[in-house]
């Protein structure tokens, strides 16, 4: 077994977060039994369970009455009840069912009153909370909600796997290092994915999308072992490649009809730690025997690689230095962080954000 990496306390500068959009909560196999789990993603204390008929639901982790976590209380499969007076609560929308210490001389209705429920539904084996802007109050309109995100996918049978890695840094330290191109060569070099001495010129060709941008199709980085071994399908391979706020970077590679597609994501756990999820399916190499493990194997020690990255990234990042950003490996990251300012202005002013790509763009560097 991989021994785990510790990870230090966060203790470097914290960012704006993006609210109003979905970010994965946990893994939903962890939700069952009447059990409830405590999580914190966005700096809001969670308590998240699923009911006995399967719905999962997540609940601000504070009674409304006195503010005692909920998590120290009871859940029975349909309500959930407050440790200190009694008060239960319908999970999924938060409505009160009932206050044990009403008599028939209280006038006050307890189904008028809610805890704080937020959105959650099941995609990929994750539970995604939708976080309204704090202020803002209920989700009335839950089904108005943009939709829930998920791992592309294309055809019925396939295999699956998901990856984890907490970042001792905000937010924005763990997009950028997401979409950076010129690290592979150097924190993911080994026999298996590629070495410093395979760097080479290439040239990408972006265009914009709503809320983000894609990399276009493309034939992937020849200096990728992983790649190559698509070639025995004796297909043309191509790769896209997209970025979507608030923090989504999904990859599709095609070989006629095989195909692996991801959707990684980094998601605040406050406003100065985020966590890395990777969920993949593919029909790639299906009947091969122990692909899976394989491909979990080499696939957490990519992520580790970028983990202890990071973790050393943060020791320098706690003294909040003065950084740069270049061109052209760097521009996704300036855009990034345009996308972002452009999406928090929009909040404020009530106006269009307005996109940092105004069409098709190519860039060029060594990795």
């Amino acid at each position: 077994m991989a021994k785990r990496i510790e990870v230090p306390e966060a203790k470097g500068p914290a960012t704006a977060l993006l609210f109003n959009d979905w970010y994965p909560a946990m893994r939903s196999e962890g939700l069952s039994n009447r059990q409830m789990v405590k999580q914190t993603i966005m700096g809001v204390p969670l308590v998240l369970g699923r009911r006995a008929d399967g719905k999962i639901f997540a609940m601000r982790d504070a009674c409304p009455h006195r503010g005692i976590p909920l998590s120290c209380g009871w859940f029975d499969g349909k309500d959930v009840t407050c440790k200190y007076h009694g008060w239960s609560f319908e999970p999924v929308s938060g409505q009160c069912t009932e206050i044990p210490s009403l008599t028939q001389h209280d006038s006050l209705d307890c189904t008028k009153v809610f805890a704080t429920a937020f959105p959650c539904e099941e995609r990929d084996g994750y539970a995604w909370v939708y976080f309204p802007e704090p202020g803002s109050g209920r989700v009335m309109d839950r089904a108005g909600l943009p939709a829930v995100p998920e791992v592309p996918k294309f055809g019925n049978r396939y295999r699956s796997a998901h990856l984890t890695a907490e970042l001792p840094c905000n937010v924005d330290h763990g997009i950028i290092g997401l979409m950076d191109p010129a690290h592979g060569p150097f924190v993911h070099q080994s026999w298996w994915w590629r070495s410093r001495k395979s760097i080479h010129e290439k040239e990408k060709h972006f265009e914009p999308i709503p809320e983000g941008f894609r990399m276009t199709a493309h034939a992937p980085s020849g200096n990728s072992a992983p790649y190559k071994l698509l070639g025995v399908y004796g297909e043309p391979v191509t790769t896209t490649i997209d970025f979507v706020l608030p923090n989504r970077r999904y990859e599709t590679i095609q070989c006629g009809d095989k195909w692996f597609a991801s959707l990684t994501t980094v998601t605040p756990t406050t406003a100065n730690a985020c966590r890395i999820d990777v969920a993949a399916a593919w029909n790639v190499f299906y009947r091969v025997p122990l692909v899976l493990p394989v491909a979990k194997f080499f696939g957490q020690r990519f992520v580790e690689q970028d983990q202890v990255t990071m973790i050393e990234q943060a020791e320098g990042l706690r003294y909040d230095p003065t950084l740069m950003l270049i061109d052209d490996a760097d521009k996704p990251a300036k855009w990034y962080f345009a996308l972002k300012q452009a999406r928090l202005e929009a909040g404020k002013t009530g106006l269009a954000a307005r996109h940092p790509l105004e069409g098709p763009v190519t860039l060029r560097w060594r990795s």
